[in-house]
């Protein structure tokens, strides 16, 4: 019998491939962060000589911009500050002072000319138109230069507000006094109540605002650049040892490149570290020596004119008024405690005056007043006695009045202040010029050395290829 051959079974097929699941379009291939990347490189080039070199050159011209960047930043802000000093924090604290003067002054003469009688001297009523159009044009002034809402602001509103009502007054007082009438006196003293009362209150406070704006000026002109000279201490640091780095491994003494940038930071550093002290230096005399004299010297003026206004209210009133105890005249004792921060003032501003120039208007003014005194007792004694006409010719007289008397600290005081403006003006603009183009030499400087310590380590590398 026949049998087929025996045949083996066929293997069977290999499992087919499953195929991966195809990327969609656009899907980044996933690999290492830019940030993983970077300090991939970075050790890399750190194993290397040529590698570190450029590190090293990257961070010194870093550093040097960062120190020139900060200077120039640092320095122009204190230099403007030195600039608002000058051109116009000092020049608002003067304009409000003398907005306080002016009122004060109007005041006085406003007084002085009701005194007078019905024919007002030219001169007397010139002086108080004067002292009005000067306080108005300088509440103007100050109102452009200022924040409505701030303090000063609001003062400002204040007077340009009240001021209409005061010059009102007056001149009812003054059509009252021509006809003859008592009512003048009224009216007149009416308006000094309201000038002491609220108006010079309101002046002061301006002129207290205004100064607190030039003090934060000073304080911003004076404070130290301590981040520039942090920085700059960092890249001379660094930039010293990687001299000392080049040396052990060259034996060169000097790298020109380094070199240069150490001394481009070096001129900076001291550059700013010298103008920024002698800017502080100029700018503390200008506020010992000059403006608190200036502040003293303001004070003085306005109690020396306040004390004229009482002396004339009180031949004006002839006791109509009374203190608050009912005892004694309201504006002789007004002029009485007006006299004694006169003389406190003359004897602080002439401890403050620091040379003769200065001193001597002062003891000038100290010798009027002593003058004053003398004449108005003369006045008192007079009038009490029933001599109304002499003690007013003993006030508003040509000579050997107290009329003189005062003009005598008036004109004294007005020069004493002249000297301080003028010291004050020299010293902050001192202070001023020792800032002048620091920022932008700074920068250059510390550009050129960046370009200079990159020269520098260049040219190391180049021993290299």
């Amino acid at each position: 019998m026949t049998h087929p051959p025996s045949v083996g079974a066929a293997p069977a097929p290999p499992p087919a491939a499953v195929p991966a699941p195809a990327r969609p379009p656009g899907d980044p291939v996933q690999g290492p962060g830019p940030w993983a990347e970077f300090r991939r490189r970075l050790r890399a080039a750190a194993t290397t000589e040529p590698g570190r070199l450029q590190i090293i050159g990257a961070v010194l011209a870093a550093l040097m911009v960062v120190f020139g960047a900060v200077t120039a930043f640092e320095v122009s802000d204190r230099a403007s500050a030195a600039h608002d000093v000058v051109e116009r924090s000092q020049p608002l604290s003067q304009d409000a002072a003398s907005v306080y003067r002016s009122l004060a002054d109007a005041n006085t003469a406003a007084s002085t000319g009701f005194l007078a009688g019905a024919e007002e001297p030219a001169a007397v009523k010139k002086r108080y138109e004067q002292d009005i159009a000067r306080a108005s044009r300088l509440l103007v002034t100050a109102a452009t230069h200022t924040d409505a809402t701030s303090e000063s602001g609001r003062q400002i509103a204040y007077l340009n507000e009240h001021l209409p009502r005061y010059t009102g007054l007056i001149e009812t007082a003054r059509a009252n006094n021509r006809l003859g009438r008592p009512l003048g006196g009224a009216y007149l003293r009416y308006a000094n109540d309201l000038m002491t009362r609220d108006l010079l209150p309101a002046a002061q406070k301006l002129h207290r605002a205004e100064s607190y704006r030039l003090q934060a000026d000073y304080d911003d002109a004076r404070f130290w650049p301590l981040l520039s000279v942090a920085t700059g201490v960092l890249a001379l640091s660094v930039l010293g040892w990687a001299q000392r780095r080049n040396y052990r491994r060259t034996n060169r003494v000097f790298n020109h490149g380094l070199l240069a940038a150490t001394v481009a930071g070096a001129l900076v550093l001291l550059w700013m570290t010298g103008a920024q002290a002698l800017a502080s230096a100029r700018l503390n005399d200008a506020e010992v020596h000059a403006q608190r004299s200036l502040n003293v010297l303001n004070e003085a003026r306005i109690n020396a004119l306040q004390a004229r206004a009482n002396e004339n209210l009180t031949l004006v009133a002839r006791g109509a008024v009374l203190t608050d105890d009912g005892k004694d005249d309201k504006y002789a004792a007004e002029y009485g405690q007006t006299m004694g921060w006169l003389d406190d003032s003359l004897e602080l501003a002439l401890r403050h005056a620091d040379d003769d120039e200065g001193r001597r208007p002062v003891e000038q003014a100290i010798r009027a007043v002593g003058d004053w005194q003398e004449r108005h007792a003369e006045v008192t004694r007079a009038d009490q006695g029933g001599d109304y006409e002499g003690a007013l010719r003993k006030v508003i007289g040509a000579e050997g009045s107290t009329t003189e008397s005062f003009d005598a600290v008036d004109a004294a005081l007005a020069q004493a202040l002249e000297h301080e403006q003028r010291e004050f003006t020299e010293a902050a603009k001192g202070g001023r010029a020792a800032l002048t183009g620091l920022a932008a030499g700074a920068a250059l400087l510390a550009v050129l050395g960046a370009v200079a310590a990159i020269l520098g380590i260049n040219r190391r590398l180049s021993e290299y290829r």
